[in-house]
């Protein structure tokens, strides 16, 4: 079964973080790796349209009732009418977890992906979670560019870490 990563990142972001998720969707589907996002647009509809220009696979998860805003580049889009309570749905639907940017929805996902606690979880650009002391929150791992993203991204869900 091909490994799942969740991609996720605001509908509302940078073009570098519209670049890397681009990147990051070519690479994942390069690899055989099956793309679980909002099917939104922005950093959602980047990811998508990289992965598709590499004949990739990508599920669009929505949180409206319908498929109105979906992506044109998803293979497939799940409506389920439940709002950002869908952040979860995409979190457990994974084997490995990428942040790209920063916004609400997409911390409530690293939050998420936090809790479940069994979900590697890689950051580019974007959130930097500190605890009180400033010390960076455990678990959340930092990288710089899309290849690091998914490189340790697909080793650590190969390897179940």
């Amino acid at each position: 079964m091909a490994i799942q990563v969740a991609v996720c990142g605001p509908r509302f972001c940078t073009e570098a973080d519209e670049a890397n998720a681009r990147r990051v969707g070519e690479l994942l589907a390069e690899q055989g790796a099956v793309i679980v996002c909002g099917g939104g647009v922005g950093v959602m509809a980047a990811v998508a349209a990289g992965a598709r220009s590499r004949n990739g696979l990508v599920i669009g998860v929505r949180p409206n009732d319908s498929r109105e805003g979906a992506s044109p580049d998803l293979s497939a889009t799940i409506v389920t009418n439940m709002g950002e309570a869908r952040n979860a749905i995409i979190v457990w639907s994974a084997d490995a977890v990428i942040s790209i940017g920063g916004s609400w929805g997409t911390l409530s996902e690293v939050a998420l992906a936090m809790r479940r606690g069994d979900v590697p979880v890689f950051t580019l650009g974007g959130w930097r979670v500190v605890q009180a002391d400033g010390e960076h929150v455990p678990g959340i791992r930092y990288v710089d560019t899309p290849e690091a993203a998914v490189g340790e991204a697909l080793k650590a869900a190969e390897q179940g870490a």
